[in-house]
């Protein structure tokens, strides 16, 4: 069984080679969907990525906050498929519950890569700058910076780490691009303080640190995947699982 994205010709080619070559550069981790194949369908020009099954999206199941632990070991798959798709030069540009796609034993697989780009050097705009979904949208982005980076992505993680543990999305709600990025500029540190004291004070403080290493509003000093990877939210309690 696999599943079947339809592309319409009218996308072009070059945004199929893209969005096929982003997906098939990233291949070989367990957290993102493996492209199989590309078909076309000669009488209407349609052309199909051909990808491996895996089940429904995170956003069907995220209604509902989680425990910490549980989140800890879901953020662990995710930063660790951002740090595959990073270390090969792709930036996903559009990670949401959406398309993250929920499998057998708790599996995690982060998939569409219709927003996807490769990096390029530093300094070097982007053709677009708002791609992705606007409660998972950078700061960066929000300001109309078209030089960001992978640090898009930790953003959009930090997002989802913060609906994970409270259940609604973190931002956004009904705002526009202007007033989110209002909000966010004015209110971010006493949203984050408020999420510590109020909303999730039984959190620990290696969490707490975590999320706030995800979503420092300064790209420069938001955490890299290989930085998250290597915090101390993770490392302590492995090393607690080994000791024991």
């Amino acid at each position: 069984m696999v599943a079947l994205k339809r592309l319409h010709s009218a996308l072009g080619f070059d945004a199929v080679r893209v969005e096929a070559a982003c997906q098939h550069a990233c291949r070989g981790h367990p957290s993102i969907v493996e492209i199989k194949n590309v078909v076309a369908d000669a009488k209407t020009g349609e052309i199909f990525l051909v990808m491996e099954f895996v089940g429904s999206s995170l956003r069907d199941q995220i209604m509902r906050s989680r425990p910490e632990d549980l989140v800890r070991e879901m953020m662990r798959k995710l930063i660790g498929a951002a740090h595959k798709m990073h270390s090969s030069r792709v930036i996903h540009r559009d990670i949401k519950p959406e398309n993250i796609l929920v499998g057998f034993f708790g599996s995690l697989k982060i998939c569409d890569f219709g927003s996807a780009t490769f990096m390029k050097p530093a300094g070097k705009p982007y053709d677009k700058c708002l791609v992705g979904t606007l409660p998972y949208t950078s700061p960066e982005q929000l300001a109309g910076n078209r030089c960001y980076g992978p640090a898009v992505d930790m953003w959009a993680l930090g997002c989802i780490m913060g609906e994970l543990l409270t259940g609604p999305p973190l931002f956004g709600g009904d705002m526009t691009v202007a007033e989110l990025l209002a909000d966010l500029s004015a209110n971010l540190g006493d949203l984050l303080k408020e999420l510590k004291v109020e909303v999730l004070p039984e959190l620990s403080a290696a969490a707490h640190e975590f999320l706030s290493g995800l979503l420092a509003f300064d790209p420069e000093k938001r955490m890299t995947a290989a930085e998250a990877l290597e915090h101390r939210w993770f490392t302590e309690e492995a090393n607690k699982a080994s000791s024991s």
